[in-house]
């Protein structure tokens, strides 16, 4: 016997995954936008007037929620004035050809579009840093790089708010992430339905309690046209795993990406625990809780061949550079004072004699050089005598 809708009379095709309840295509739909349109009205998101960038990648969440903000906007008279704006990020095969779908989106929904790339405002592509760095941390550069992308391509549309379509799953990932890399700055944030308030640009998730699931149900049946393949240099992403993990959680209970997502925003920090403080990059002015901010250390890595310069703990890496900018700085005096004497002229038998004699640049820097390594090799003698005379002690008493 056919299962009746849960609202109406009809025939239900489908059950929420959110609630378990079996609906009709049509009560669906009306379901799930009234739920967004309540997030919206009850976390006061909007105000008339504004000028709203829809953060689009092609992808189904940035499709359906530009979709259904279009609706709602005209439904409920929001007065906004919607735009959509994507990010290159410069990655062959996949990003080039989700951009195409978002190009048919801004002619189905007679929205206007802006793209900003990576290689315009970094001078790289993704595929040109994943070279650099391999396939391990790639994703920490491109969500880094993509944030302040998104900032900067709104600046450019001057618009006053940013919309992103990270849903229920995807805030219940970061809260787990969050909690297992013991990161108290994000895990205190990651579950805020609006950021970014203590800057210029504020961001809002209108999905913030809506499954991914669903919203899949809802491109499927209202035959939206989305992009729908992985990003291909994702696969190990951390990420990856909180998400196998949510999704086994799920398959045993339903209700638990709200769960983990509802224990996220009732989290409480101890007063005495320090926290970062909000400032601007002193190179790029960018939003940062320190002096210089992650994409401009990122940035300074890979244009000095050290990509790993701003990933995990950084110190050895920035030593390595010390190192490389104090012998650059060396070599350049010594070059500096090339010409004094003609030092390389292997006939002039008294070089040293002559560049002690007139007390050159060249010469000073070139025995202080040999002055270190011949302590060093002292040193080392010193070590070597020590341990060999140890060692013949011992086999003497023995």
């Amino acid at each position: 016997m056919p299962v009746k809708c849960g609202l109406c009379d009809k025939s239900a095709i489908l059950k929420r995954p959110k609630t378990g309840d079996a609906l009709c295509k049509e009560c669906f739909y009306f379901a799930f936008e009234e739920e967004i349109h309540k997030t919206i009205i009850d976390a006061k998101l909007f105000s008339r007037g504004e000028k709203v960038a829809i953060g689009a990648s092609g992808g189904k969440d940035s499709t359906v929620l530009a979709y259904v903000l279009k609706v709602l906007n005209e439904r409920y008279d929001y007065g906004l004035d919607l735009f959509l704006l994507s990010v290159d990020e410069g990655i062959t095969g996949y990003r080039d050809d989700s951009l195409e779908t978002v190009k048919r989106n801004q002619q189905q929904y007679s929205l206007p579009l802006k793209i900003v790339s990576y290689e315009e405002l970094y001078g790289w592509t993704m595929d040109a840093i994943v070279k650099q760095v391999g396939l391990k941390n790639n994703c920490t550069f491109c969500g880094v790089f993509r944030r302040q992308a998104l900032d900067r391509g709104a600046m450019l549309l001057n618009v006053n708010k940013i919309v992103t379509g990270h849903n229920a799953d995807d805030i219940a990932e970061t809260v787990i992430m969050n909690v297992l890399r013991g990161d108290i700055a994000r895990l205190r944030r990651c579950t805020a339905i609006t950021t970014g308030m203590e800057g210029t640009l504020p961001r809002c998730k209108p999905f913030k309690y809506t499954y991914e699931k669903e919203i899949v149900m809802y491109a499927y049946f209202k035959k939206l046209d989305y992009f729908s393949t992985e990003c291909i240099y994702s696969p190990l992403a951390f990420r990856g795993h909180a998400r196998t993990y949510i999704k086994d959680l799920e398959a045993i209970r339903p209700s638990s990406i709200i769960d983990i997502i509802h224990s996220g925003e009732s989290l409480s920090i101890k007063k005495d625990v320090k926290m970062p403080t909000q400032g601007l990059c002193t190179r790029c002015q960018y939003i940062s809780s320190h002096p210089v901010c992650k994409a401009c250390v990122l940035l300074e890595g890979l244009n000095k061949g050290l990509p790993k310069l701003g990933i995990g703990k950084p110190h050895k890496i920035r030593k390595q550079a010390a190192e490389e900018e104090s012998r650059k700085a060396t070599q350049s005096q010594i070059d500096s004072v090339e010409g004094v004497h003609n030092h390389d002229n292997p006939s002039d038998s008294n070089i040293q004699g002559a560049c002690k004699s007139c007390n050159c640049t060249k010469a000073t820097l070139v025995d202080g050089l040999e002055t270190k390594k011949m302590e060093g090799q002292i040193e080392s003698n010193k070590t070597r005598t020590s341990i060999l005379t140890n060692s013949t002690t011992k086999d003497i008493d023995f």
